[in-house]
């Protein structure tokens, strides 16, 4: 380099060092906007807000209802919010007043067909945000409505198998009762619930006549309304009516098609629980019950080699087979009829009516078996408890 390029590149460098220190700052970042929050407590019930902005937020009972602790309705709900992510709410306790958030999707697309989705959180909060909010988009591609169900929390002194089951089974009548305004077919809605939620969607998939015939007083608005859902998603759930160490209920005669998802040897307790569920259904010849057991897949929650934990809800779980178990529930759910135009009678309907018409001898009958269901090794009821995940409790 000769003397006069050296200077020009040193005059060149002496400009950009004075540039820099006199360049002005970058503006800063505004904060982030339309951050959910609670409501207020005014001493009457609570109010829900909604988790996604243009939700509809209805309260699952009268404010004088039985099924409410007046003592407690009024208390405001509590969001634990992303710490990354600061519009989005991970999670609820606190839930006095049950409700359900209802997101449509757009007439041109509508099957008509909702899903109510219950969040899990080893009942001891409500994990809205993955299993729950992020729903709203995705079933909104393939014409089908969210409806997000906030249930009581055995944390917040609910009897989980009682209060929040009951909770499911008031938001399909609810939802059932809207359905005209809301454009939504009343033979397509179903209960999604992802682990502890499973719990609550797999009785709520079983006992609707029992709250049915319970709740049938001329002074409820809902009396006469079924809460019987169309079709139930059990997705890696805790232990379901007919887990081993329980009674099984009767299956009724019209019960629901089923679709179950669960991840096996790595979720070995909640494997199980789907099993009970799904062998119930096989040995009584259901029709259109499906499950699918991942080889790769732990619980929500549980450690993984690398120091993170394993996702759940929709999350891609690193590229495992198990991070496409939506796609498998939509394949079910379009083999059924759910995503054809509303109106239409789906095969899952026509299906559970030639059920009721002609019910399936009982597994092992006239078939050289050892006799009906309980003579099958395994049966629903059967003594002995399924044995828990390894390292944790129910989720």
């Amino acid at each position: 380099m000769n003397r006069t390029s050296f200077l020009f590149a040193c005059s060149l460098l002496a400009t950009s060092a004075a540039l820099a220190q006199t360049k002005a700052p970058l503006p800063p970042l505004p904060a982030a906007q339309a951050i959910p929050k609670p409501g207020p407590d005014t001493g009457q019930p609570y109010a829900p807000q909604t988790i996604v902005p243009g939700g509809v937020v209805i309260p699952l009972f009268p404010p004088n209802s039985p099924y409410l602790k007046a003592d407690k309705v009024h208390l405001p709900e509590v969001y634990n919010m992303s710490q990354a992510v600061p519009a989005r709410i991970n999670s609820i306790v606190n839930i006095h007043n049950p409700s359900i958030e209802v997101h449509l999707v757009d007439k041109s697309l509508n099957t008509g067909t909702v899903v109510i989705v219950i969040a899990g959180g080893g009942h001891r909060t409500l994990n809205v945000g993955g299993e729950s909010a992020d729903f709203i988009p995705f079933f909104y591609n393939y014409g089908i409505n969210t409806v997000i169900l906030r249930n009581r929390l055995r944390a917040d002194g609910y009897v989980a198998e009682v209060d929040a089951v009951n909770d499911a089974q008031q938001a399909v009548r609810v939802v059932r009762a809207y359905a005209k305004e809301w454009g939504v077919d009343p033979n397509r809605i179903g209960v999604m619930g992802f682990s502890a939620g499973a719990e609550l969607a797999a009785p709520a998939a079983v006992l609707y006549d029992t709250w049915d015939q319970k709740n049938n007083d001329p002074s409820d608005p809902f009396a006469g309304i079924s809460s019987r859902p169309d079709f139930a998603g059990i997705i890696y759930p805790g232990p379901t009516p007919f887990a081993r160490n329980r009674t099984a209920p009767p299956i009724p005669k019209n019960v629901p098609p089923a679709f179950l998802v669960c991840g096996s040897a790595g979720d070995q307790g909640h494997a199980i629980w789907a099993l009970d569920y799904y062998q119930a259904m096989l040995m009584a010849g259901v029709p259109n019950v499906e499950m699918h057991l991942y080889g790769n897949g732990r619980h929500p929650g549980d450690p993984l080699p690398d120091g993170s934990r394993m996702a759940g809800g929709l999350t891609d779980r690193s590229n495992v087979p198990y991070g496409t178990w939506q796609y498998r529930f939509i394949d079910w759910a379009r083999d059924l009829g759910f995503l054809q135009k509303p109106g239409i009678e789906t095969k899952a309907a026509r299906d559970v009516a030639t059920y009721v018409a002609n019910p399936p001898r009982p597994f092992g009958q006239g078939r050289g078996g050892a006799g009906g269901r309980g003579g099958q090794p395994g049966a629903p009821g059967a003594a002995g408890a399924a044995p828990a995940g390894p390292g944790r409790g129910n989720q």
